[in-house]
C-alpha cells in the first residue's frame, strides 16, 4: 500500500505516462464535472452550520461568542490542513489521497450531527476545516494532469463554480429536511455529509491511477527564464509573490461579501429577512455565472489566437477587477434594483478571479503544484480571517457597512499591480 501511495519525486520524463490520448476529450470534461461536484459537497458541508445556526445555538444553549468560536476553529483547521495536504499532494498519489480527504471531511460533517456539546462540536468543525483544505491541492493536481494548458482556466472555472452551487442549494435541501421537531438539524448534517461517500464511488468508477500521471504533453512551460528545480527557488521568485498578493485581494472581496452581505442588506439597507435570503441565492447564482464566463472568455481568447494562455488569464483577471470595483457606487445607492444589480455584478467578478488564480499557481511549477497551493492557502486564510473583526469594528464605529464593502471591492487591484511589477513576462515568451 505504501508503494501505491508514495510518489516522492517527479519521475524522469522518459518513464512518465506518454499521454492521455487513450481518453477522449469529453472524458476530461466529465472529470472536471466530478471536481465541480466535489467543490459543491465541500461547500455544502461547510455552510450547513450557518444555515442551521439559530437552531444549533438555541438547542445547545450556546452564546454568540461560542458560535463564533466554531468559525474560528474551522479557519484554523483549514489553514493547517492547507499546508499539510499541500505537501502530501506532491508526495502521495492523488488517486488515493483525494478520496481519503473527501471521506475525512464527509465523516466530520456527519459527526457534527452526532455531537452532544460545544466542545465536541468544536473538534468536529476544526477537523472539518482540516480535511476540507485538502480538496484544493488535490483538485488542482487533477486538472493539471487531465487538461492541457489552454484548457486549464476553463477547467478551474468549472471546479470553482461548485462553491456557488453548494451555497445556493444547501438552504433548499435543508428546508426539505428540517422539521418542527427538536434536533431535526442533526439529520441534515448526517444526510449532507453522507453525499460525499457517493462521490468517492464515482471517483473510482471514472478514473484509474494512470489517468493522473503528468505526461510531457500536459506539462506546461515554466513561467520564468529558468525552470524551478526546488520549491525554495519558486518561493523566492517574483511570480510566486505576485500570486501571493493576487490571492490576498481575491480572497478579501470574496469572503467579505460572503460573510457580510446579509447583514448589509437587512441592517444597512432595511431589506426584510425573506427578501435578503432570496437575494442571497441570486447573488451566488451570479457568482457562478461569473466563474463560468471567466473560463469561457479565457478559452475563447486563446483559441482565437488573440493571446497565449497566460495573457488570457491576465486579461480576464483585469476584467473581473473592473466588476468588483463597482463597489465604489454602493454608498450612493439605496434600496432598489440598481443596488441589487451592482451587487450581482460584484459577485460575478469576485468568483471570476479564482479560476485565474488557480491557473497562475499551476504555471509556477509542474513539480510543486500541491505544495504551492497549500502554502498560498495557509497564508491567505491566516491574513484575511482577522479582517472580519476589523470590518465589524468599523461598522460599530460608523454605523455603516459601505466603506468596508467599497475597500473590499477594490482589493483585487493588488493582484493587477503584482502581476505588472513582479511577473512581467508570460511563460510563453520568456527565454
Amino acid at each position: 500500500m505504501t508503494r501505491l501511495l508514495l510518489s516522492t519525486q517527479t519521475p524522469p520524463q522518459d518513464v512518465l505516462m506518454p499521454s492521455l490520448s487513450f481518453r477522449s476529450s469529453s472524458w476530461r470534461w466529465w472529470i472536471t464535472g466530478l471536481l465541480l461536484l466535489a467543490t459543491t459537497i465541500n461547500y455544502m458541508d461547510r455552510v450547513t452550520l450557518a444555515v442551521a445556526s439559530v437552531r444549533v445555538t438555541r438547542e445547545m444553549g450556546l452564546s454568540e461568542g461560542q458560535y463564533g468560536d466554531l468559525e474560528v476553529v474551522f479557519g484554523w483547521g483549514f489553514a493547517i490542513g492547507s499546508l499539510v495536504f499541500g505537501f502530501l499532494a506532491d508526495r502521495l498519489r492523488i488517486y488515493w489521497l483525494y478520496p481519503m480527504v473527501l471521506g475525512g471531511w464527509s465523516l466530520m460533517g456527519m459527526a457534527s450531527g452526532w455531537v452532544n456539546g460545544h466542545e465536541s462540536l468544536l473538534i468536529c468543525r476544526a477537523l472539518l476545516g482540516f480535511f476540507e483544505a485538502g480538496h484544493w491541492p488535490c483538485a488542482l493536481k487533477t486538472t493539471f494532469a487531465v487538461l492541457n494548458e489552454k484548457d486549464r482556466t476553463m477547467g478551474n472555472s468549472i471546479l470553482q463554480s461548485g462553491a456557488s452551487i453548494g451555497a445556493v442549494i444547501t438552504p433548499q435541501v435543508m428546508k426539505l429536511l428540517l422539521t418542527d421537531q427538536p434536533g431535526s438539524w442533526r439529520t441534515t448534517f448526517i444526510v449532507v455529509g453522507a453525499v460525499g461517500f457517493a462521490w468517492i464511488a464515482l471517483w473510482f468508477l471514472m478514473l484509474r491511477p494512470r489517468d493522473l500521471e503528468v505526461s510531457p504533453s500536459t506539462a506546461s512551460p515554466q513561467p520564468s527564464a529558468k525552470p524551478a528545480t526546488s520549491i525554495w527557488t519558486v518561493l523566492r521568485s517574483g511570480p510566486f509573490w505576485s500570486v501571493a498578493i493576487l490571492i490576498l485581494g481575491a480572497q478579501t472581496v470574496w469572503h467579505i461579501y460572503r460573510v457580510w452581505l446579509m447583514k448589509f442588506l437587512q441592517t444597512g439597507r432595511g431589506y426584510s429577512e425573506t427578501a435578503s435570503l432570496n437575494f442571497n441565492s441570486a447573488y451566488f447564482i451570479a457568482t457562478d455565472m461569473g466563474c463560468f464566463l471567466a473560463g469561457l472568455l479565457s478559452l475563447w481568447l486563446v483559441r482565437r489566437g488573440l493571446t497565449d494562455p497566460h495573457g488570457a488569464r491576465r486579461k480576464v483577471y483585469f476584467g473581473a477587477c473592473l466588476l468588483t470595483s463597482l463597489s465604489v457606487f454602493i454608498p450612493w445607492l439605496g434600496q432598489g434594483w440598481l443596488l441589487l444589480g451592482v451587487l450581482l455584478l460584484i459577485g460575478a467578478g469576485a468568483l471570476a478571479l479564482f479560476p485565474c488564480y488557480y491557473s497562475f499557481v499551476q504555471e509556477l511549477s509542474a513539480d510543486h503544484v500541491g505544495r504551492l497551493t497549500g502554502i498560498l492557502s495557509m497564508w491567505v486564510w491566516a491574513v484575511t480571517s482577522p479582517m472580519h473583526r476589523f470590518f465589524g469594528m468599523v461598522v460599530d464605529r460608523t454605523g455603516s457597512y459601505d466603506a468596508g464593502l467599497v475597500l473590499a471591492g477594490l482589493a483585487p487591484w493588488l493582484g493587477v499591480l503584482a502581476l505588472m511589477f513582479l511577473w512581467r513576462k508570460s511563460p510563453v515568451t520568456s527565454k
